[in-house]
């Protein structure tokens, strides 16, 4: 950080510590607990109608609040930059992938590759206000040892700097190098007994003791970023055999199930209509492997169960501790399910089950059309699918109705906001997103006006219940009424040319102001 960034910290800490001393009854600020999945679908959480077993997660839904449009940016690197940052993630120079260290540096930007220095995060804004800081997991904002999450604000880190990588182990083939780090040094997993989930969870865990061991009356901010459920489909034996047949009827039937569940849960209406398979996801049916392709999601599901496992060994901790009843937890994915597949790594050995050390395989579009019910395509895209993430809020101390669903949009640009609120502190006026807080506590019911989206030439914008989105396989853009039709199955802009016009030019705007990449679509108006 800057000189000038220190010293604004420090006097919002000062000024926040002496509104706190003026309040006649002043409770202990809460821990900030913010947990992320990666590349999970809309519906794979029991809370959102999934058949997977996550008591934890659902236990802290009913508890809390489910978010049913909770958005992120569709990509795995700018959601964490916007998390941290509560900015749009061009600002804060990852409006794409994240550049990798073995590869020539990019210009300097919104496409850099890896998080500003000089962008304030969440740690930063909190250690500087009294919270000790940490964070286990997939960091993904930047490769380099000077960009590692010690120098932006975190006490302590263990974790995974780089992208998917095997849950056992890191692998000498691996052509990407990945990277293990625990505080600001390499680190390197034990050759046995290691599972990356296990890992991050131990850590959290062991992270929570210390400091309510050692400074029990300060607040503290932690941050877990699983890497689970994305591929590698790597997961515990046991946990892979407790879902062994749960899959064998399909991704139609279990698409199927799910939507029913939803909607008797109040996550989706009871009016909404299942949108139709696409073409490129064959009839359950007419697959050869079934075998094969149940066993794929069994191993997901068994990715997801054992997160949920985790989380709640970190709940219990929490309870131990006495302090579950004063901790916002948030819980959300990073993007929607992926479609992505990776035979091309050629990393993945055929005489290994899936889910062992050695197999390396995803589950591929047909289970993420399943895992995303009922939204549509997948990570990467504008559409719902990618972009839209199950959210789960709990903080008994101040979340008014446990149990109600929000519809109002949230985005994770919220996340920084919201946990400053949480904290007592200025959030300042250098942050896109807006506090949570309101919504927690039932004071108000709407949220964003406004959000918009860019990612590797897609485009997204929505604004009420219209959404415009870009689709670049089809070099255009549609215009969606998400009040009547929240699948994106019915393109409007024929209907409301004008609303189109509009919402393009709203979006040039912001894509402006933001240095996303931009083109000139009057002719696709």
């Amino acid at each position: 950080m800057t000189v000038l960034r220190i010293v604004a910290l420090a006097v919002a800490a000062l000024l926040a510590a002496c509104e706190q001393a003026d309040q006649t009854a002043v409770e202990r600020r809460p821990d900030i607990v913010v947990i992320m999945a990666d590349d999970m679908g809309y519906s794979d959480v029991g809370a959102f109608g999934g058949e997977i077993a996550t008591p934890t997660l659902d236990r802290l839904a009913m508890g809390g609040l489910r978010f049913t449009h909770f958005y992120n940016t569709g990509k795995c690197s700018p959601t964490r930059a916007a998390l941290l940052t509560g900015r749009y993630a061009h600002r804060v120079g990852l409006g794409s992938a994240i550049a990798r260290r073995d590869r020539p540096a990019r210009p300097a930007g919104p496409y850099q590759g890896y998080l500003e220095p000089d962008a304030t995060t969440i740690a930063e804004a909190l250690k500087a206000v009294g919270y000790s800081t940490y964070m286990t997991g997939k960091w993904h904002v930047g490769e380099r040892p000077e960009h590692w999450p010690l120098t932006h604000g975190f006490d302590r880190y263990f974790g995974l700097i780089s992208g998917a990588s095997s849950y056992f182990g890191l692998r000498a083939d691996d052509p990407r190098g990945r990277q293990f780090v625990l505080d600001d040094a390499p680190w390197t997993p034990p050759a046995d007994g290691f599972y990356m989930t296990d890992a991050f969870t131990d850590r959290a865990v062991d992270y929570v003791r210390q400091h309510v061991r050692d400074r029990a009356e300060e607040p503290f901010f932690l941050y877990v970023a699983y890497t689970a459920p994305h591929w590698p489909l790597h997961a515990p034996e046991p946990d892979i055999a407790r879902y062994a047949g749960r899959y064998d009827a399909g991704w139609d039937a279990v698409r199927a199930q799910r939507f029913q569940r939803m909607a008797a849960l109040g996550v989706i209406d009871d009016g909404d209509v299942l949108p139709p398979r696409p073409a490129s996801v064959p009839a359950w049916q007419e697959v050869r492997d079934q075998a094969d392709w149940a066993r794929r999601m069994e191993v997901h599901a068994a990715m997801v169960d054992r997160m949920d496992q985790g989380i709640g060994r970190l709940v219990a901790a929490l309870e131990r501790a006495g302090r579950l009843d004063n901790t916002l937890i948030l819980f959300f994915s990073d993007n929607g399910a992926s479609a992505e597949t990776i035979s091309s790594r050629n990393l993945n050995d055929p005489a290994v089950p899936i889910g062992l050390r050695g197999s390396y395989v995803a589950y591929r579009e047909p289970w993420a059309h399943a895992s995303n019910t009922p939204l549509r395509d997948y990570k990467l895209s504008p559409y719902e699918g990618g972009i839209a993430s199950p959210m789960i809020a709990h903080w008994p101390a101040r979340v008014t109705a446990p149990g109600r669903i929000v519809h109002a949009w949230g985005h994770v640009i919220d996340v920084l906001p919201t946990a400053l609120a949480a904290a007592g502190a200025d959030i300042g006026q250098d942050v896109d997103g807006r506090s949570l807080i309101p919504l927690l506590d039932g004071t108000r019911t709407d949220h964003h006006e406004a959000l918009f989206w860019e990612y590797n030439g897609g485009r997204a914008h929505r604004k009420g219940d219209w959404k415009i989105v870009y689709d670049k396989r089809a070099a255009r853009w549609a215009l969606y009424d998400l009040a009547t039709d929240p699948a994106e199955q019915v393109d409007r802009s024929a209907d409301r040319p004008d609303l189109l016009g509009a919402m393009i030019d709203d979006w040039g705007a912001w894509a402006a102001d933001v240095g996303a990449k931009t083109a000139d679509f009057s002719a696709m108006r």
